[in-house]
This record gives C-alpha cells, sequence and structure tokens, in this order.
C-alpha cells in the first residue's frame, strides 16, 4: 500500500507545525508520514528511499516550496509531488486557482526546468519570483516582526509606511537578453516566473509559467515620487498598474540583470537576502544554452 510523506515547515504561515497538517489524515485515504522539512538532510537518500507508489505531500507556503526545489535540484523526481498550501501568502497555488488548505493537488510538472538567479555569485531556484527593492526592504521588516511573539505581520502595511517613510528608491540599469535600460528613482523591479508573488501582488500579469518559450519578465516601477506611487502601488494587486506607461516597464526575455547603485534587500519567493547591488535571472532555456557553451569550451 502506497504511503504519502507529508514534508510540512512548521515556521510557514503562522507557525503552523505538524499538528495544524493532521488534517491531511482525513481527506487522504493512504497512511502518512509527517516529517519536519528541516529534518531532511540528504533529499536523494530520501527520495531513493521511497517505494514506486509512495507520494510526497509538501505542506507549507511559497519558501517550503522555494526550499524544496533547491534541496532537490538535479534529482530526478520518482513519486508524485503533491502540495498542500497552508502558507502565508501562498502565490503559487493563487495563480493555479486553488484556496489555502485547500485538498492536496499534484505539483510534480511544475518543478522542473524551473529558472534561476544568480546572487552574490551563488544561484537559487526560484518558483514564482525575485523581489528587488521595496519588496525585499518589506520581506526584511517581516522577517523582524516575525521574530516577535504572537506579531501578525502586515505586508501592505509595511510597503505603505516604507514609500512614506523609510525606503529611497534608487537608480537601476536593467539589462535584457544583453539590451540595457537605465531608470531613475526605481522603486521596485521584480523579474518573475509566474504572475503573482508578495500575498497576491501581480506585477507581470501576462507573464505565463507554463509558456513553452520559458521566457522571464521583469517590471520596473521608476520615476515617480512618493505620493503618485503610493496611489498606484494597490493596483499591482488587480495588474492594473500596467495602464501608468510613464512609471511602468514590463520588459521580457531570457536572461535578466538587474544593478541597483547601492545595496538593497532582495527576495526569492519570500526568502530575503541582504545587502545585494545586482542579480542576474536565467531562464530553463538560456541556462541550458550556457551551460552546452561551457560544455564545448572545455572540449
Amino acid at each position: 500500500m502506497a504511503t504519502g510523506y507529508v514534508l510540512y515547515n512548521k515556521h510557514a504561515g503562522d507557525k503552523q507545525n505538524e499538528e495544524d497538517v493532521r488534517m491531511l489524515e482525513v481527506v487522504i485515504d493512504e497512511p502518512l508520514k509527517f516529517i519536519d522539512i528541516t529534518n531532511v538532510k540528504n533529499y536523494r537518500v530520501f527520495l531513493g528511499g521511497l517505494e514506486p507508489d509512495d507520494f510526497i505531500i509538501l505542506a507549507g507556503g511559497d519558501g517550503t516550496l522555494n526550499h524544496f526545489a533547491n534541496k532537490t535540484d538535479g534529482i530526478e523526481y520518482h513519486n508524485e509531488v503533491l502540495y498542500f498550501p497552508n502558507g502565508t501568502g501562498n502565490d503559487f497555488a493563487r495563480e493555479l486557482g486553488h484556496q489555502k488548505e485547500c485538498n492536496p493537488f499534484p505539483i510534480t510538472e511544475y518543478l522542473k526546468d524551473l529558472p534561476c538567479v544568480i546572487v552574490n555569485g551563488k544561484k537559487y531556484r526560484f518558483i514564482n519570483g525575485v523581489g528587488y527593492g521595496i519588496d525585499g526592504y518589506c520581506c526584511e521588516a517581516g522577517d523582524e516582526l516575525k521574530k516577535i511573539p504572537g506579531k501578525k505581520v502586515n505586508y501592505t502595511a509595511i510597503a505603505i509606511k516604507g514609500l512614506l517613510f523609510h525606503y529611497k528608491p534608487t537608480k537601476a540599469t536593467v539589462t535584457v537578453d544583453g539590451k540595457t535600460h537605465t531608470y531613475e528613482k526605481v522603486w521596485i523591479t521584480p523579474t518573475m516566473n509566474g504572475k503573482f508573488y508578495g500575498g497576491g501582488m501581480m506585477p507581470t500579469p501576462n507573464q505565463d509559467r507554463r509558456s513553452k518559450e520559458k521566457t522571464l519578465s521583469v517590471m520596473v516601477l521608476h520615476g515617480s515620487g512618493k505620493l503618485k506611487t503610493l496611489c498606484v502601488f494597490p493596483s499591482i494587486f488587480k495588474g492594473e498598474h500596467i495602464k501608468h506607461t510613464e512609471m511602468i516597464e514590463i520588459l521580457t526575455g531570457y536572461e535578466i540583470r538587474v544593478e541597483y547603485d547601492r545595496p538593497t534587500p532582495l527576495q526569492i519567493d519570500g526568502e530575503t537576502i541582504l545587502g545585494v547591488t545586482s542579480y542576474t535571472a536565467l531562464s530553463p532555456k538560456k541556462e541550458m544554452t550556457m551551460q552546452s557553451k561551457a560544455v564545448m569550451a572545455a572540449i
């Protein structure tokens, strides 16, 4: 009989733990084993020890998906992977039309051929997007609030306070497939694989993670003052900000490099990296091309 291995993140959402995901025993007929995802030290050994009919349920938020995708990078999946969204933002589930704590749904196909981002010389896979600017600042501020017991994190409130008082825009250079663009007073430049990030924000409404081209999209919010930015910012949740072409530009390509003129927090699927001056995002096709060229050069 098949066994389901529930990899849960006790830090997802409002400090979810094993007791919270035990509800899965009501909706799943097969026996389940619950494992803290942070206790899996070797995924190649873990996955290799599963029986052919066993399956995995990832329980958590977008950060949990990111963790699993990076820890299993380069390992072929032989067992079905399902997802039980019970994190804070749940943007991946939102894009696919699923609600928080819905019945687990299959996601194996979405964990293959993921884009990557290179930050400070290190490569990371990402599920939804890479945020750079005030979105990274919001994640940094949110991380600090999470350290306070019982403190609720409201990212919208953090963003508003950041726009008005704390965050200062930068000068940015954005290079897409070799073509360089420069911008003044840049507030955010997220590069997206999917449509949503940040708990429902839709910076690139036409981005499609399922497209055959596997391109990425970067949105630049630039050239505006605090008040105008604050007025337009909420429209990102509906994707209506793209009407403001005087301050919004969306570029699409296979290789996207963003450089700021000062260090700024960056987030990858909600996971924060501090003091970043640049990042380079690569689509699966671009990464494969670069690897092929490196192999040929070494011959």
